[in-house]
């Protein structure tokens, strides 16, 4: 029963060509491309909002310097909300259900974000190590302490991405399980767990959206650090 309730995770493949290449290309696939004309459709003209308004939120508190990062961020931001959304239809599979390519995202992005600090203000970015007005006693502590605060960013951007998307598809696949055998049995019951089903699934895309937003803010706070 385990096995086939996270047989959903792992990556399938079809005539031996792994699908999670498929499902991370096919979010590309769905962007309009830019057009010249005054008159433009709905489509273009909802990307061009979104891309507009989500770049103004990220990059209002960070520095001229800092919005370099604005295509790479918002580009990171459209490719984990497409998959995240596009892995809640059925038969679909959901590439950032993967810890590994969650932490194949984080680590370099977070990597860049230390190394531009370091690079621009080594005098500020060391100093975090150290607050000012601590206790001589507490100094090899406190650095110890900060440098592991440093290291667990990427990790918990993976797995904060990772297990909340895990979470709500094991969720949903049991409910809809549930829903399944008790159609026959209680169909009153049945119908109680199909609602619930449904309000799962609206949470659901809410958390889809949410987790991306907050996967590109927290690299947008390192930055505002670092630069």
């Amino acid at each position: 029963m385990m096995n086939n309730l996270f047989d959903q995770f792992a990556s399938p493949t079809l005539f031996n060509i792994p699908l999670i290449t498929i499902a991370i290309l096919t979010p590309w696939l769905m962007v309009t491309t830019p057009s010249k004309m005054l008159a433009t459709n709905r489509p273009t003209l909802f990307q061009t909002w979104f891309l507009k308004a989500f770049t103004k939120q990220i990059f209002f508190p960070l520095n001229t310097s800092g919005h370099k990062w604005a295509f790479l961020l918002s580009s990171l931001m459209v490719f984990l909300l497409s998959m995240n959304l596009l892995g809640l239809f059925p038969y679909t599979f959901t590439p950032t259900t993967q810890l590994s390519i969650n932490l194949a995202l984080a680590i370099p992005l977070w990597l860049a974000t230390v190394l531009i600090g370091l690079r621009n203000q080594p005098t500020a970015s060391l100093a975090h190590f150290l607050p000012e007005g601590t206790p001589t006693p507490l100094i090899p502590a406190l650095i110890i302490i900060e440098t592991i605060s440093l290291l667990i960013r990427p990790l918990a951007l993976g797995v904060r991405l990772t297990a909340n998307l895990t979470a709500g598809h094991l969720l949903i696949h049991l409910i809809s399980s549930a829903t399944l055998v008790m159609l026959q049995t209680s169909p009153t019951i049945s119908a109680l767990t199909f609602t619930a089903l449904i309000l799962l699934t609206i949470l659901e895309i809410a958390v889809a959206i949410i987790q991306a937003y907050v996967f590109v803010l927290l690299l947008s706070l390192y930055l505002q650090e670092n630069t």
